[in-house]
């Protein structure tokens, strides 16, 4: 059954907007190339802009092939990109992730946007079951999942290796959102 993700989406503050080839340069500077900001993420620290115009180019296929949903994420008042969010598709499963460039941590936007992930998440045909994983070390986002209205289901030992962490393998905790 076809998703109907909307290539926009609003909160308050933020917009979501499908990613775009010419948001390589403001995606690369904001948070891609942070080691900071990329530090609990699966994907390796963009080194050049040509590693963020391929992820683009990525992600592009992958909205077209229904698996994937990536947005750039970007303050309503002055249009200024803040970070990234998506979600993954699978077999009635949804996954969700944010990242936000350093400048804008402690704000409350991840929770904004984390929100509306899981409410444009939770109406799609045949989801039967919306959730994610973090970093047992990442105390921030755990905070936004938890105030998002995720409830922590797991914690799995050595679950993920996480590249900007010399590769080490980590434990996760699974979270999933009551439905």
């Amino acid at each position: 059954m076809p998703l109907h993700i909307p290539e926009r989406l609003e909160t308050a503050r933020l917009v979501l907007q499908r990613l775009r080839p010419e948001d390589a340069e403001e995606i690369f500077y904001t948070y891609a190339s942070k080691p900071e900001a990329t530090k609990y993420v699966a994907w390796p620290t963009h080194r050049s802009l040509e590693d963020t115009r391929a992820f683009l180019t990525m992600a592009h296929s992958w909205w077209k092939e229904g698996t994937e949903f990536a947005f750039s994420v970007r303050l309503q008042k002055h249009h200024r990109l803040i970070g990234g969010c998506g979600l993954v598709y699978s077999d009635g499963n949804m996954q969700l992730g944010y990242i936000l460039g350093p400048l804008h941590w402690n704000k409350g936007y991840a929770t904004e946007l984390c929100r509306k992930l899981t409410e444009t998440a939770k109406v799609q045909p045949g989801i039967h079951r919306v959730g994610t994983f973090v970093d047992v070390d990442n105390e921030a986002s755990i905070r936004v999942l938890q105030k998002s209205g995720f409830i922590e289901e797991a914690r799995l030992e050595k679950w993920l290796r996480f590249v900007n962490q010399e590769n080490a393998a980590k434990d996760c905790i699974l979270f999933k959102l009551p439905m």
